[in-house]
């Protein structure tokens, strides 16, 4: 099963995902994708890394994430990978910016995701919903971000949003 989570900063998508992973009752393979470049985002990812259970198997993976998915899914597993915007961000703003490897991975990713055994559950942002950002970067990282959960969504079983903390289920 894949399932897609998606909601703004801070609106609970993440909560949501592990609160699901825990009741699913099968192993959890939690695939991260965020890097402590700087200290607010070593806090958040020390804010995630508390919360989750000791016993799940953790991996760090900021950009190869249909390699990871093919290696670790299979039946009687659960991943849960949080987030795909942090992953479109790694693979947008790294420092030489590479265009062929930007689509390739994406493509990688959606080729791999139907055929993935076991529940797979993704997590990404809804930047879709407020104003258009001024900086051409900053653009073109909200329309791929849209772009790519459409295209995930596509692929998926179930896709909830989530807004203060409500879940929302818009595929079911």
């Amino acid at each position: 099963m894949l399932e897609l989570i998606l909601g703004g900063a801070r609106s609970g998508k993440s909560s949501l995902a592990e609160q699901r992973a825990i009741e699913s009752g099968l192993e959890v393979c939690y695939v991260a994708t965020a890097e402590g470049r700087d200290n607010e985002m070593a806090a958040r990812i020390a804010h995630h890394q508390e919360r989750r259970p000791a016993h799940w198997h953790t991996i760090e993976e900021p950009i190869a994430l249909a390699t990871i998915l093919r290696r670790e899914s299979r039946t009687g597993r659960l991943i849960l990978l949080d987030c795909l915007t942090l992953w479109l961000s790694n693979l947008l703003a790294c420092e030489e910016p590479d265009e062929a490897r930007f689509a390739r991975e994406r493509e990688d990713l959606l080729i791999t995701l139907p055929s993935l055994p076991g529940h797979i559950i993704l997590v990404s942002n809804e930047l879709g919903m407020g104003i258009v950002p001024l900086g051409e970067l900053s653009r073109r990282f909200v329309d791929e971000a849209g772009w790519l959960n459409q295209a995930v969504a596509k692929h998926c079983q179930r896709v909830t949003f989530v807004a203060a903390g409500l879940p929302l289920i818009l595929k079911e």
